[in-house]
């Protein structure tokens, strides 16, 4: 009785866990059907993405832990009229996706699988010899529950979705900032399958997690 009694608590106390680690994704994106993209209008001010002061992080995880790195803006453009983003797009170097955690053989296994790069792999996440970038534009800007709010489409390998998240922007002269809060998405939708419980079968312990967390930060200076 007494060993019932405890491996009931320790199915409650493992549910609970799991109810707690589903609640806190952190800004959970919903992938929906890509949008119209917004063009820019004539009285709209150009400001071009400076690579070197922008990033975009990223973070992963596993039964055994989890990762984190960067990928690198490869160029953008944000336009913006009285202060608020109008439209605009960024391009991401998807060859630059590396992991900031690890060091040595480990980083440069982990960094070439990721990229695709290891024969017989290349498909098991974003294949950037097929794939070299991603790219998001913008499809609107709206505001709720106090918050900024982006749209935009995301397209990675050969899927777009639209998808958006909540972001910061501040204007210093003729430089704007954007930053995100770190959002997640689910790497499913653009087909980025490997070690999904959601697409195969009999992972036991073997799995990854769908949701990928991202934070991107953009400095764009006016044109």
């Amino acid at each position: 009785m007494k060993r019932f009694f405890l491996n009931a608590a320790l199915a409650l106390a493992l549910v609970g866990t799991a109810v707690a680690c589903k609640g806190d994704k952190k800004n959970e994106t919903e992938a929906g059907e890509a949008q119209t993209e917004v063009a820019a209008s004539e009285a709209a001010a150009k400001y071009k993405v400076d690579t070197a002061a922008s990033s975009l992080m990223w973070m992963g995880s596993k039964p055994t832990g989890k990762h984190n790195g960067t990928v690198a803006i490869e160029s953008g453009v944000l336009n913006v009229e009285n202060g608020t983003i109008q439209s605009g797009t960024f391009i991401i170097d998807m060859t630059t996706i590396e992991s900031t955690d690890l060091e040595g053989d480990m980083k440069n296994n982990l960094d070439a699988h990721l990229r695709g790069t290891v024969e017989g792999k290349e498909g098991d996440f974003f294949n950037v010899q097929k794939y070299p970038n991603a790219a998001f534009s913008v499809t609107g800007v709206t505001e709720k529950d106090g918050k900024t709010y982006v749209q935009g489409n995301l397209q990675i390998k050969e899927k777009k979705n639209n998808i958006e998240f909540p972001v910061t922007t501040t204007m210093n002269g003729d430089t704007m900032t954007l930053e995100s809060e770190p959002f997640t998405i689910d790497r499913t939708k653009w087909d980025v399958n490997y070690g999904s419980k959601s697409v195969f079968d009999n992972l036991g312990d073997k799995w990854v997690s769908d949701d990928m967390e991202i934070t991107v930060k953009l400095v764009a200076n006016k044109a």
